[in-house]
């Protein structure tokens, strides 16, 4: 069982260690793609060291930044200049998580919606997802849902039926490097997605579902916490490992004044896996402090 956090290291960034370089718009349009260029060589670079701290700390679940690649909805990334030096960096990362059992993972922003009724916003989709599976292919990573990309199914347009029918349509046409690694994950939102929904949605594609506990509280479709993650594991390919989320509301437990969806900086339960093995990514503010707190508390040595 792995635990993990995402792209920020706390630890790491008091050191300046960071993987999410960027910049506005005017400066890209002003320096361009060689600028570009430098930010992603930088991020990458940085990111081996993150790999090595998560090595050497058995961290081995870690969701990388999105925004390593500044701006690559405006280019193809091979045409970056320090793109021969960018790969050899990543194949160097992806030798370094193969052999520690190191599991890497994206979750593009919510602006990939494949159920979208809009060509623009579906060719710019594909277009992203297809650029995550790029890096995961410099990583030499598996063609599988253990180097997930993780998207949920994203607006319902007040048709349910009908984005989940878009969604498994576009789902099917997209290219096999992300098409074999993507998952899908339950909402927040009471009128979006339970797992209910995503299990249609497994049965038309065999989607593999990641089931968040915190979302779940907010969407329940029905189920208890319990049939909404078993039911959720199942959906999983026998050989790999389902990744749940979780995480604790900093309403309850940090800011009384915070919204009731909002995620605390640290864990405050425990989590209950209802007998099966389940990779476990934190979605805590204060990320690899998060996990390193939680496994001290309920003192679980790594192996």
């Amino acid at each position: 069982m792995r635990f993990g956090y995402a792209c920020i290291n706390l630890t790491l960034a008091a050191q300046k260690i960071k993987v999410n370089r960027s910049m506005i718009k005017k400066t890209f349009q002003e320096q361009g793609i060689a600028y570009a260029s430098q930010l992603a060589l930088a991020n990458f670079q940085d990111m081996e060291k993150i790999i090595d701290w998560n090595i050497k700390h058995k961290i081995l679940l870690y969701r990388m930044s999105s925004d390593m690649v500044p701006w690559m909805s405006e280019y193809q990334i091979a045409d970056l200049p320090d793109y021969e030096k960018i790969r050899a960096v990543l194949k160097r990362c992806g030798e370094k998580a193969a052999q520690a059992g190191l599991r890497l993972t994206y979750h593009p922003g919510p602006f990939n919606v494949l159920a979208t009724n809009s060509e623009q916003v579906l060719t710019k989709t594909i277009k992203e997802l297809g650029q995550h599976a790029e890096v995961m292919d410099l990583l030499h990573l598996p063609h599988s849902p253990f180097a997930k990309i993780n998207i949920h199914v994203g607006g319902a347009y007040g048709d349910k039926e009908s984005a989940l029918a878009r969604f498994a349509e576009n789902y099917t046409n997209l290219p096999d490097n992300v098409r074999t690694r993507l998952t899908v994950e339950n909402d927040d939102k009471v009128n979006m997605f339970s797992v209910r929904d995503l299990l249609w949605l497994h049965q038309q594609t065999n989607i593999p579902v990641v089931f968040d506990y915190f979302h779940h509280e907010f969407c329940t479709g029905g189920l208890s916490e319990e049939e909404a993650f078993l039911a959720a594991v199942e959906t999983w390919p026998q050989e790999v490992t389902p990744v749940v989320h979780f995480s604790s509301p900093k309403k309850k437990y940090e800011d009384p004044a915070a919204v009731q969806t909002a995620h605390a900086d640290y864990i405050y339960s425990h989590v209950k896996r209802y007998g099966h093995d389940v990779d476990i990514m934190f979605e805590a503010k204060a990320k690899d402090e998060a996990v390193m707190r939680y496994l001290q508390e309920y003192r679980i040595k790594l192996a």
